[in-house]
């Protein structure tokens, strides 16, 4: 079915274990998943979707860039109250953003919230960027 593409975002894009770092800028989006998508894959899609996950030909030296530069969803937790939303702590490098296009980018991710297969509904509810 058409959720093979969106099974293999957890691997890479879910990292629990990950600690943040001062330099990353770290978002937290409110996600409402689909119905049967589990809220660590749809935390997971949106690292990816929003970061790495649509380069697909840019790198040639493969996984080692995609590592450093790849957005992790390295929390989530349910939203008090309300039945199926979360909010997915997301972390992305500095490195992946040329300075004075981060909120560009963020309102880009939150534009094409409706090419994600996993989410029903995605919000930006917090950003910090490092000084």
């Amino acid at each position: 079915g058409s959720k093979a593409g969106v099974k293999d975002y957890k691997l890479t894009y879910y990292t629990p274990d990950y600690e943040t770092k001062d330099t990353d800028i770290l978002a937290a989006f409110r996600v409402t998943p689909q119905p049967g998508v589990p809220p660590e894959e749809a935390g997971a899609a949106v690292a990816a979707e929003s970061s790495t996950g649509t380069w697909t030909t840019v790198w040639t030296d493969g996984l080692t860039s995609l590592d450093r530069y790849k957005g992790r969803c390295y929390h989530i937790e349910p939203v008090a109250g309300e039945e199926n939303q979360y909010i997915a702590y997301v972390a992305y490098p500095l490195d992946l953003f040329e300075e004075g296009s981060v909120t560009n980018m963020f309102t880009s991710i939150v534009g094409n919230v409706f090419g994600f297969k996993a989410l029903r509904a995605l919000r930006l509810e917090d950003l910090r960027i490092p000084n």
